[in-house]
């Protein structure tokens, strides 16, 4: 990106050029790719094939925000460069957790190596986990079910292997499992140490971990096979039979060493959780990263395929402390009023950018909106334009003309808007000011619009996590988080009123995780309940549906798959329309009327042209024909 000169000559680079300049050089040098490619963006940083996605850094940068930008960059070109995806998925469990736990683990060994060879490496990627678990806010847990036992496992394997003590953001979450895990595993954690270089037994040592810590039964049966199985075909059949029959005696042996203890189990099962990258509830899950390892993160479980026993009817646990507020209630007026302030301030300049889109919608809908005439008519209001014929020719009848009704049906707009954590920053802000400023467009085309948002009361589930355990923890709870609902602006209320209520979303505090197919269910029956003609609902999200305290006890799609079961049936049997807009997220593979955006600045835009799409469907198809004439 480069900055336009005025005065002429060549373009002038931004601050940041450089930097990623020479970032993505070192990338592709670590990595041994001189055909990566490297993007920067404000969503979450991935690898897929070779293409890598880092943070786009602030334009005043601070060393720590440097460190932290090379430390994804470092990670993710060792990952490039001392992993294969091919043994990596010979010797995965089968299991949700034990996966995220292995997958977890490797990580740390590509980081590892690149830490003992490069102190500079080592420092960037100490950066990287401790921004990663502060924003996770993993400093506080007090209890084993708090801790992400994935990224509890890795730090200790990065410990062994490296020396280095975790990252504070998580040290106290490690120290909550360490004695536990190394009573039971030290024998498993040393083997990792001399199997560092070598991925497959690396990859051994991991599954004899998780059969340490009674996790067992996740295991197929593909770890204890030879990799190299062609080459043994090729040799005699006794040898064959020898070293297979070694390897099922050794097997044998790894899982007679451990006694499996059902209080540990449970500990397990509870403490399982993940922890991504900024705040809990950001799980990377573009449809182009689906099948690859983010460096350092913690995979999502395995989705539930068609058919798998495990999948079960959504439902909550308890709706006793889910809430559906306005923004009047979760904050004074005085708070909000400074909060918009504040919002106002922010995106002083992007707001005329917006506002010249909403202008290009407004002049759409108005067109629509202008009444027609007809013509020689033999009654209705005198034509003026038809007197000079009467002038002419007395004998030549008056003409009338008669105004024609607008085909312009009343319409309602609701804007769905995401606030989980994931949002916070640079994309909640632009989201809450493309809002206002659409709002007020169509609020002046005689367009009613809606503005409601959705996230969590708590992180990790909340009291309806705390009754559960106080149940005694039932099997596939359902939904285990506490949702908040909020109504920034009611379809009949006007945006005068309505306007500095959108500054909440700037506020400290309010974006936690996101629960989109209650939510989606929620805004589509206000929608129903409208005495409008047409009715339109555009989402606008900036992930997958994402809850740690849910996914760590049900299904790991379970929320996807609610969500994907409210859409069908909006799609299919409703008069609503539905848009849905993703921000650095492929919401396409959802919804069948969706546009994913890379930048959170061309959400103005993606909104006014979704609209505008929509209300050219809905043209009568003669006007439309006129039109083109």
């Amino acid at each position: 990106m480069t900055i336009p000169n005025t005065r002429g000559g060549s373009p002038k680079p931004t601050p940041t050029e450089p930097l990623k300049r020479a970032v993505a050089d070192c990338m592709r040098a670590i990595a041994g790719d001189s055909a990566l490619e490297v993007a920067f963006g404000s969503d979450r940083p991935g690898l897929s094939g070779e293409r890598a996605r880092l943070p786009e850094p602030p334009r005043k940068m601070s060393a720590a925000d440097v460190a932290v930008l090379r430390g994804h960059a470092d990670s993710m070109a060792l990952r490039l460069a001392l992993h294969d995806d091919a043994v990596h998925r010979k010797y995965a469990p089968a299991g949700a957790d034990a996966r995220a736990i292995y997958d977890a683990v490797e990580q740390a060994r590509v980081d590892a190596i690149g830490s003992r060879r490069m102190a500079g490496a080592a420092g960037n990627i100490a950066a990287m986990l401790e921004d990663r678990y502060g924003r996770a806010n993993l400093a506080s847990v007090s209890d084993r079910a708090e801790a992400p036992l994935p990224d509890v496992l890795a730090m200790i394997a990065r410990e062994r292997l490296t020396g280095l003590r975790p990252p504070p953001s998580i040290a106290r979450a490690v120290e909550l499992w360490r004695d536990s895990v190394e009573s039971r595993a030290a024998r498993s954690l040393d083997a990792l140490v001399d199997a560092i270089d070598d991925q497959k037994a690396f990859a051994r040592s991991v599954r004899e971990l998780l059969s340490s810590l009674d996790m067992a039964d996740e295991l197929d049966d593909d770890g204890s096979e030879d990799d190299d199985d062609q080459q043994q075909q090729d040799e005699p059949q006794s040898g064959g039979e020898e070293e297979q029959g070694d390897a099922g005696q050794q097997d044998a042996g790894e899982r007679g060493e451990t006694e499996t203890t059902d209080e540990f189990s449970d500990e397990l099962q509870e403490g399982a959780m993940e922890a991504d990258d900024a705040p809990p509830g950001e799980v990377t899950d573009d449809s182009d990263l689906s099948d690859s390892e983010t460096p350092g993160d913690a995979p999502r479980p395995p989705q539930t395929r068609p058919g798998d026993g495990r999948a079960a009817e959504y439902r909550a646990f308890t709706t006793r402390f889910d809430e559906v507020v306005t923004a009047e209630e979760l904050c004074d007026p005085e708070e909000l009023a400074r909060l918009r302030g504040y919002l106002d301030k922010q995106l002083a300049n992007l707001q005329g950018v917006v506002a010249r889109l909403a202008n290009r919608l407004q002049r759409k809908l108005q067109a629509q909106q202008n009444r027609a005439w007809e013509f020689d008519l033999e009654e209705g209001m005198l034509d003026p334009a038809r007197l000079t014929r009467v002038i002419v020719d007395p004998f030549q009848a008056l003409s009338f003309k008669q105004e024609k009704d607008t085909n312009f049906r009343d319409t309602v707009v609701t804007l769905l808007i995401d606030n989980s954590g994931s949002m916070r920053g640079r994309p909640i802000t632009v989201a809450a000011t493309c809002a206002d400023v659409l709002a007020r467009t169509l609020e002046r085309c005689g367009v009613k619009v809606e503005i409601l948002g959705f996230t969590t009361r708590a992180w990790k589930g909340g009291q309806s996590r705390e009754l559960w355990l106080q149940s005694g923890k039932p099997q596939n709870p359902g939904r285990l988080n506490d949702i908040r609902h909020i109504i920034y602006k009611a379809a009949d209320a006007p945006w005068r009123r309505a306007r500095k209520n959108l500054g909440l979303m700037m506020r400290e505090g309010l974006l936690k995780e996101n629960i989109d197919g209650e939510a989606l269910d929620w805004a589509h029956k206000r929608l129903l309940a409208r005495p409008e003609q047409r009715r339109i609902l555009m989402v606008i999200s900036d992930g997958a549906p994402v809850d740690d305290s849910t996914q760590s006890v049900n299904p790991g799609n379970y929320l996807e798959r609610h969500l994907r079961q409210v859409i069908a049936a909006i799609e299919e049997r409703s008069p609503v329309q539905l848009i849905a807009i993703g921000i650095g997220h492929d919401v396409t593979r959802y919804y069948r009327r969706a546009v994913t955006i890379v930048d959170a600045e061309e959400l103005g835009g993606a909104m006014t042209d979704k609209l505008a799409e929509l209300f050219d469907e809905n043209e009568p198809p003669r006007q439309r024909r006129g039109r083109r004439r």
